[in-house]
């Protein structure tokens, strides 16, 4: 009997080591398999091409920038490139909340990471109703509608922001560019100015960004060929006129109407309590915040106090003073990417 148990007592042992070698086994096959780490990338949206003109000009002014390079991803244009360390991804999201939601989303699909979000953080940079012209406003947070909800950015951009306003604002413009509105790319839009702001412009960081939909969910399609505005991509960029003007066809006929226009020309965050307005921000910070990316805006004023020309507001302001506006946020973004946020 204690012989049957004794070879009992060590079969169990015998199983038992085993299961453990076995456990053991497939533990140390895990570790030496780890999930592969997503590369450290920055995501850097603007809904316009003369935004995102402006921004991709600031990138390739730095003396170690590496070259952009486009690739295209589900119909959707990207453009390469590397900064202080970090890939970076410029693209254009389009004008409206619908438009920035899908760009967001195709972002994500387009760069996909199974180990984590595939960016490290995202900026827009853009243009924006606000108080005075030329300013650029970087919100602690944002709303999209009327402050029901909102949407912090990180404390730790936040700070980067604070610490690079003063070699933004020795940085900031002036004088209001004559830019390239129809695309030519004959000269640099900044070569021919007009006139200058009647302050000098700065970065102010705090208070709520409000983003606005005056196309009541629809996307605003881009315009092939439709110059620095409406047109689908930056100026310096070549562009896929058959894909852009299949999309235009059937995504133009909801906007075919007077109505539209009257309603959209009312929108300006002057006397609003908003420190700027908009309408993507505060949609792809939401996104954002979702998929755990940090997030921060900056916001260069188009419309709003301080033109000299008299012009009544929003889109008069902006169509003239849109190139200083996109300029200067772009300086302040790169200004901020320079501290190493």
């Amino acid at each position: 009997m204690r012989r049957l148990v004794a070879s009992l007592v060590a079969l169990a042992l015998t199983v038992g080591g085993i299961g453990a070698s076995g456990a053991a086994g497939a533990a140390t096959k895990k570790k030496l398999l780890p999930m592969p780490l997503c590369p450290p990338r920055i995501l850097v949206l603007s809904a316009m091409p003369v935004e995102l003109s402006a921004v991709m000009a600031r990138y390739l002014g730095f003396r170690h920038a590496v070259p952009l390079t486009t690739k295209t991803i589900g119909g959707h244009d990207y453009y390469l490139g590397s900064f202080d360390g970090a890939s970076i991804v410029f693209a254009q999201t389009g004008i409206g909340p619908a438009n920035a939601k899908r760009a967001t989303d195709a972002a994500f699909s387009a760069f996909p990471c199974k180990a984590g979000p595939p960016f490290r953080e995202a900026v827009f940079s853009g243009v924006a109703g606000g108080d005075y012209i030329g300013d650029v406003i970087v919100p602690e947070l944002w709303t999209a509608d009327a402050g029901k909800h909102v949407v912090w950015s990180k404390d730790w951009l936040l700070s980067a922001a604070r610490a690079s306003v003063n070699d933004a604002n020795h940085m900031l413009r002036t004088t209001a560019p004559a830019g390239d509105p129809a695309c030519g790319c004959v000269t640099s839009p900044d070569a021919v100015t007009t006139v200058a702001v009647t302050h000098k412009p700065v970065v102010k960081v705090g208070g709520v960004g409000q983003t606005t939909d005056p196309f009541s969910g629809r996307a605003l399609p881009c315009v092939p060929g439709g110059g620095d505005v409406f047109g689908c991509a930056p100026c310096a960029a070549k562009t896929n006129a058959t894909r852009d003007g299949e999309a235009f066809g059937p995504g133009v006929v909801p906007f075919v109407d007077p109505a539209f226009f009257a309603g959209y020309s009312s929108s300006s965050a002057t006397g609003t309590g908003y420190v700027a307005e908009d309408e993507e921000t505060a949609v792809v910070a939401t996104e954002m915040a979702k998929r755990h990316v940090a997030f921060i805006g900056f916001r260069g004023v188009s419309d709003g106090k301080g033109g000299p020309l008299g012009l009544p507001g929003f889109p008069a302001q902006f169509f003239y003073y849109r190139q200083l506006a996109a300029d200067n946020a772009a300086t302040a973004t790169f200004a901020f990417l320079g501290t190493g946020a």
